[in-house]
């Protein structure tokens, strides 16, 4: 799994991140910016640095290591590469503290005892993403850490509850979506054989909120328009969520026979949705069949129209 590039997105996004994993973030954590970094001679790759605001007096710098995966000599590469550029830009900074996050302490480095007087100082935390407790109970953007480690098994569902709490919780449009698709993107890498579709449909996002639908709804919205059709936009809609829903069937069951297939596309809107929330309690077509044909049943008798 790429984390690496998951995280880097995530300090970029909500540099806070870091301070609350922290028990003593310095006063002006909100103004910290993060970055990537290169040391030269000898060259040292840095995971990110955590800038300060450029004030005076100069701040504290905060040096991040992300270890996913066993390290017998991470220390002694990153208490080098730190002290070399905190060396290099010594005036621009007034300390420095390290902060290494792991997914457990099995990953952790087994040698320690030559860095104990780092480790065991006020100036080096070690962060491990299975021990900050109750996943509810975390702040949002942290939560997102730490479903990049959890069991496969446990993934779906904390995806799920990060998603509905995000639209609980984020009023601004674009913030809430910025934090849907990094959750998205980390079920993408951890699920490799699922389709965005799926993916998006494992979520329970409205179908509005995908890039898929919204491509299918503008595609017949065109249609309709040029067919001189002033229902245009409702059509669109009904038909994108329609052919979106085709879609995830056939992924998961093979073709969808012509006849089922006819069934989907004449649903309402409403159809569409509870077709949405059965999706994923059906294990065969023959499932689909039946709830096709309990539809029909309910509508003759006037129910879900």
């Amino acid at each position: 799994m790429k984390r690496d590039t998951i995280f880097y997105s995530l300090f970029q996004q909500y540099p806070n991140i870091l301070f609350d994993l922290l028990e003593n973030p310095p006063s002006n954590a909100a103004n910290y910016r993060f970055d990537s970094v290169a040391v030269k001679e000898p060259k040292f790759e840095i995971d990110g640095v955590f800038l300060p605001p450029e004030t005076s007096p100069p701040g504290t710098i905060y040096f991040c290591e992300l270890q996913m995966q066993k390290d017998e000599t991470l220390y002694e590469r990153l208490f080098a590469e730190s002290m070399v550029y905190f060396y290099q830009r010594r005036k621009k900074f007034s300390d420095w503290q390290a902060v290494i996050i792991y997914p457990s302490r099995t990953i952790e480095q087994k040698e320690k005892r030559p860095y104990r007087a780092f480790l065991n100082s006020d100036q080096v935390h070690r962060i491990y993403l299975d021990e900050l407790g109750e996943f509810s109970e975390l702040p949002l953007e942290v939560s997102l850490l730490v479903l990049t480690c959890l069991k496969e098994g446990e993934t779906p569902e904390a995806a799920r509850y990060l998603v509905n709490r995000t639209q609980q919780e984020i009023k601004e449009d674009r913030a809430k979506r910025a934090i849907i698709e990094t959750v998205g993107k980390i079920l993408s890498y951890r699920f490799t054989n699922l389709s965005s579709a799926e993916i998006e449909a494992m979520l329970g996002i409205s179908f509005e909120q995908t890039r898929l639908y919204q491509d299918l709804v503008a595609s017949a919205e065109a249609r309709g328009k040029q067919e001189g059709k002033q229902e245009g936009k409702q059509e669109g809609k009904q038909e994108g969520q329609a052919s979106l829903m085709v879609t995830m069937l056939s992924k998961r069951f093979g073709e969808i026979p012509a006849q089922l297939t006819t069934q989907i596309e004449t649903l309402s809107l409403k159809q569409i949705a509870a077709l949405s929330d059965a999706f994923f309690n059906f294990n065969s077509l023959g499932d689909l069949a039946n709830w096709l044909q309990t539809l029909s049943l309910n509508q003759n008798n006037g129910n879900l129209r």
